[in-house]
């Protein structure tokens, strides 16, 4: 086979084409895989498989989310759908097994936190095919969160640990990996939100959403923890209602919440609040972006609102990304009633100033993909 000389920004590559699998089980999976492949598109001595696992089905990725965004369809779709944590991950490995063993990939490439990151990872190092993770190194040290498990046993397995924020290294140092494993990439998150940021603006979505000229909040709740339990979701729901008489609420209902709603009888408790289908990621984006004020249990929007540069809350006992707290606009304020309206007051009157966390420059991606040339071709 011909070798070819490339000098460009990842560095010398001098060796025949390898093979790298990536897998994604989640739409956020997406956002964050995406930059990367486009990373080493260029790179002619690597050949690039996405495999989605099916882990989240959403009828907008099938379409119009991965046309809006330019992200990559899948080469191979493994439809395994909601499950339990156990009958899932098995699935997944099933599956996945029969690709790894007949493409023998020479780097499989996992993000997250999800089940399907676990599984792709076990799979991976049952079979001595090298793994490197994105996202590397979080910890929430809450283990009765199934994603906490996850990235815990992924990282013990991964051979390249890429992370976003220095207390990502220092936790997998406290865990005794070696230095010569962890290499901090930044957020590869904020690459996908500071390349779609200009195509942004509110007006993409005011015929749909009456916010108005004044400020407004963006509510997100989709963990278990927060809508499978009637009395926490109430006592959520009833500190947004006291907000929203003060300033309008903007609240997509993902599907699984808008179902617990309806069991659990709350929708009068949303009585004053802007209720809205899920959004595509642009017009979230451009929701999120121009907004006041966040509350929200998501571990990404934790980090794009620090980003942004806009108060956020989350309402979770703990964090897995402490760095949107001690350096940027994030509070954990739990799911107290109370709690979340006095963590209202204090983010909407704060005038402290927050940076941005290292390396949250837009170009993580194109330092994990120097990471991972020089892994593969030395």
């Amino acid at each position: 086979m011909a070798r070819v000389l490339d000098r460009g920004a990842r560095g010398l590559f001098l060796s025949p084409q390898k093979t790298i699998v990536h897998v994604v089980g989640a739409r956020p999976n997406y956002m964050k895989i995406a930059p990367v492949m486009d990373a080493l598109r260029g790179e002619t001595r690597v050949r690039q498989v996405l495999i989605n696992t099916g882990q989240h089905y959403d009828e907008s990725m099938a379409g119009g989310f991965l046309k809006e965004l330019q992200l990559p369809a899948p080469d191979r779709d493994l439809g395994v759908g909601s499950a339990s944590h156990a009958v899932q991950t098995a699935q997944v490995m099933t599956a996945f097994e029969e690709i790894c063993v007949a493409d023998r990939p020479d780097l499989v490439v996992v993000v997250g936190d999800v089940n399907s990151t676990l599984a792709a990872s076990l799979v991976a190092a049952k079979l001595v095919i090298p793994i490197a993770h994105v996202e590397a190194g979080l910890r929430s040290f809450d283990r009765t969160m199934p994603e906490e498990v996850n990235r815990i046993v992924t990282d013990r397995l991964a051979d390249l640990l890429l992370t976003p924020s220095c207390d990502a290294n220092e936790n997998l140092r406290a865990e005794g990996v070696p230095q010569e494993r962890i290499h901090l990439v930044g957020n590869v998150m904020i690459d996908t939100l500071r390349r779609h940021l200009p195509f942004a603006s509110l007006d993409r979505v005011r015929d749909r959403i009456p916010v108005g000229d004044g400020p407004y909040a963006v509510l997100t709740l989709h963990r278990p923890s927060n809508v499978d339990e009637c009395g926490t979701f109430r006592s959520i729901l009833q500190a947004v209602r006291h907000l929203a008489s003060r300033m309008p609420v903007v609240f997509p209902v993902h599907p699984r919440t808008r179902n617990r709603l309806a069991e659990f009888n709350l929708e009068a408790e949303l009585d004053g609040t802007i209720v809205t289908e899920p959004l595509g990621y642009v017009d979230f984006l451009a929701l999120t972006s121009h907004a006041r004020l966040i509350l929200t249990d998501s571990g990404g929007l934790q980090e794009e609102s620090t980003a942004l540069g806009i108060p956020c809350l989350t309402l979770r006992a703990n964090t897995e990304r402490p760095i949107t707290v001690t350096e940027g606009t994030n509070r954990v304020v739990g799911t107290r009633t109370a709690d979340i309206i006095n963590g209202c007051d204090q983010a909407l009157h704060s005038t402290a100033s927050k940076r941005i966390p290292e390396l949250w420059d837009g170009r993580a991606s194109e330092r994990i993909a120097g990471v991972i040339g020089r892994f593969l071709f030395g």
